[in-house]
């Protein structure tokens, strides 16, 4: 496994660790290596939960700015569809249980990684924020499926249109997460939420979630499409550019000239 991607087994608990510095943001190393990690824990027999962390203080910022501007005149439509979009397809269908334990911040592409989950638990700290509007680009990694299915549409939009970060909390009582816990007991309670469903039938719990994702996600191939499409329309606008711009120069946007 690369650099910024560890993996490990223990008690039957696949452990994917997100671990680079800055706020564990995304390369397309990263996303590569990602893919490499789900493949090694289907492949893997003694696998019976898989459990996705970020090293240090937040599971991870989402795709890497810095990696975009020097990636200039990339189709981001390509691009989607030979890295996140295949990545969120391998963690709905990998037949085991995928717990995410968030802490700190998680925005953008990571944002669609932590609700390909199936189970989400988060610090009190911690912050979900949609982050694409925030760099004149439309939802990708199946945000625009995954957070209206959890939350419902009207708090979805709000999040995508105004940037504001949920809250633990506020993400507790929507439905976002599954519980939440002090920063300092996060790790040792994923960890033990984890042991739980790897002691439990995990066969049938393929199943159950071949039956979420028929029953819920039935479309998911042909959303993960179509952002991927809407994604290259965003990235030819103006607010594109200016969005990451304002980004690299730590500065607000000034959307009204574009």
């Amino acid at each position: 496994m690369a650099e910024f991607v560890h993996t490990q087994l223990n008690d039957g608990i696949f452990i994917i660790t997100l671990d680079r510095p800055k706020a564990n943001a995304l390369s397309l190393e990263m996303v590569k290596s990602l893919q490499g990690a789900f493949k090694e824990a289907a492949h893997e027999r003694l696998a019976r939960v898989v459990l996705v962390r970020g090293e240090g203080d937040s599971f991870s910022g989402g795709q890497d700015v810095f990696e975009i501007l020097k990636a200039e005149g990339i189709s981001y439509r390509k691009h989607m569809l030979e890295t996140y979009n295949p990545l969120v397809i391998q963690i709905r269908q990998l037949d085991l249980p995928v717990l995410a334990e968030i802490r700190g911040t998680v925005a953008g592409a990571a944002l669609g990684l932590a609700l390909a989950c199936d189970l989400r638990i988060a610090s009190d700290d911690a912050r979900f924020v949609v982050g694409f509007l925030g760099i004149g680009l439309a939802p990708d990694s199946a945000v625009s499926l995954f957070l209206p299915a959890l939350i419902g549409l009207g708090r979805a939009a709000e999040a995508a249109f105004t940037n504001e970060p949920i809250t633990a909390q506020q993400a507790l009582s929507w439905g976002l997460v599954n519980r939440v816990v002090t920063a300092e007991m996060l790790q040792s309670s994923a960890y033990e939420m984890a042991k739980t469903l790897a002691l439990g039938p995990v066969h049938v719990m393929g199943l159950a979630k071949r039956d979420f994702n028929k029953a819920i996600y039935p479309n998911l191939e042909q959303v993960l499409d179509y952002e991927a499409h809407i994604q290259e329309i965003a990235r030819l606008g103006a607010e594109h550019q200016e969005g990451v711009h304002a980004f690299v120069e730590k500065r607000t946007p000034d959307w009204g000239k574009c």
